[in-house]
């Protein structure tokens, strides 16, 4: 391309004003690769990561093909309904002056409410493959001749086994389509399914080394196995993330350490492929809405999250490829903000350490974990640190009066965290009355630290200091 724009691409106005309103300027690698072999007519295998881009990637050049016959004209298959809901918001903002109908199918959702939606002719289809050969087995969706056909994220269909459906999907779908795989990884399965769906494919692959985020500090903290939950919770108490998400190995390892992460009054969610629909968009929309700022995840269930936001990544394991850890630390760092990436590992995992290194061509600083007196302090300093209301103060300070120093510090701690660390304008009317309330009736003997341990005992803090 001679100016490294989208006008070189030679797109319709409609979509370039689609392009420019969500603020896309220079085409990303796989956007300058992708686009015009898909607007050449070819099929494609695209191997990249998530983050890269590649939503963008098939959804400009099927907008620029759209014809708006009547017909559903493309289809986008995709693993998880996260994702499916994602691609297609874009596709509908990518294509606002087009002005297209897109319909997102998916498990969960009412199948009366979906077939009402396809009546209205959509242009776009994007679909998960459970839902969308229900649909078709059933012959709900009529003239359903699709002229360009993706499938998104084919390594994770493969992992959530959805390629037998898959390949039953292409058995009900037209000879004469355009057939368009994107893929992070490109296992055996997913290469013999290339062959059976695809015809003469061109092939894009950008490699970790092409995306590695210059804005991403990446570090690694050397552990001993049984201490990683420790280690999280020190690490979150020094560094203080606004936004993070710890990936783990297993949904097991999701749920008990975000239920760790909430007795350590962490605003903390988890999020895996067992929880039910409702549960997982719970836990995406308090993530994105900041009413928790600590999302735990497996890898399957965080493909495709678009969150613009999140300062930090940790890993409670090493990833299996480097490809897994490149998708991951690409959760921050984006849209030109800074991010911070932390893996934990063992002695016994510097082999597989000094292999992600080696691939995505990154030295990774190699830190040593805060002490507890370090991340105690630390969390302290927070905690004294934040701004309290005049009048909760004031109720306070007779409390302090009535003890020494040292007990004066922790129990205005503890009387913080009681009312709620993370309001910075401190406790509501309705629990300063309360207070007053409770302090009028306890006699001068009772209104010591000892009845405040006693609450915080039950909420796994002692003289505001963690177990």
């Amino acid at each position: 391309m001679k100016d490294n724009g989208f006008n070189s691409l030679d797109l319709k106005q409609a979509v370039m004003r689609g392009i420019k309103e969500m603020g896309f300027v220079t085409p990303s690698p796989i956007q300058a690769q992708a686009i015009p072999l898909v607007l050449g007519g070819h099929d494609l295998i695209a191997q990249a990561q998530t983050g890269t881009g590649k939503t963008a990637a098939f959804s400009i050049p099927i907008l620029n093909r759209l014809e708006k016959n009547g017909d559903i004209e493309a289809l986008i298959i995709t693993p998880t309904r996260e994702l499916a809901m994602q691609i297609s918001d874009e596709v509908f903002k990518l294509g606002k002056f087009l002005r297209i109908k897109t319909v997102c199918v998916y498990g969960g959702q009412s199948i009366r409410r979906q077939c009402e939606l396809l009546d209205n002719k959509p242009q776009v289809l994007v679909a998960t493959p459970g839902r969308l050969l229900d649909h078709l087995k059933n012959g709900r969706i009529a003239n359903f001749e699709p002229k360009i056909v993706v499938l998104d994220e084919s390594d994770e269909m493969l992992d959530m086994g959805f390629l037998d459906d898959v390949e039953e999907i292409f058995s009900y779908l037209p000879g004469s389509r355009q057939t368009l795989l994107f893929s992070a990884t490109m296992p055996d399965q997913i290469k013999y399914l290339a062959q059976k769906i695809l015809d003469r494919p061109k092939h894009v692959k950008i490699t970790p080394a092409n995306i590695t985020n210059t804005d991403i500090t990446q570090k690694c903290y050397v552990i001993n196995e049984g201490h990683r939950d420790e280690a999280i919770i020190r690490l979150l108490d020094v560094l203080t993330p606004a936004k993070s998400i710890v990936f783990t190995s297993t949904k097991r390892e999701a749920d008990a350490l975000c239920e760790r992460l909430i007795q350590a009054r962490y605003k903390s969610g988890a999020l895996h492929g067992d929880m039910d629909q409702r549960a997982r968009m719970d836990s995406i929309r308090a993530f994105k809405n900041g009413k928790i700022n600590i999302l735990v995840a497996t890898d399957v269930a965080a493909r495709g999250l678009d969150i613009s936001d999140v300062s930090h990544v940790f890993n409670y394991h090493i990833p299996l490829n480097p490809e897994s850890y490149v998708h991951r630390i690409g959760r921050t760092g984006r849209a030109g903000r800074k991010g911070m990436a932390i893996t934990l590992i063992t002695p016994l995992e510097f082999k597989e350490f000094k292999k992600i290194q080696d691939e995505v061509k990154h030295s990774l600083e190699i830190e040593e974990l805060p002490s507890f007196d370090e991340s105690h302090n630390q969390f302290v300093q927070k905690i004294l640190k934040t701004k309290i209301s005049d009048e909760a103060m004031g109720i306070y300070t007779d409390l302090i009066d009535k003890s020494d120093e040292t007990n004066g510090i922790l129990k205005l701690i503890s009387f913080m965290l009681q009312m709620g660390l993370e309001r910075k304008i401190g406790p509501t009317q309705k629990e300063i009355d309360k207070l007053k309330n409770q302090d009028k009736h306890r006699s001068s003997k009772e209104r010591d630290y000892r009845g405040y341990g006693r609450y915080h005992r039950q909420e796994g803090y002692r003289g505001g200091r963690r177990r």
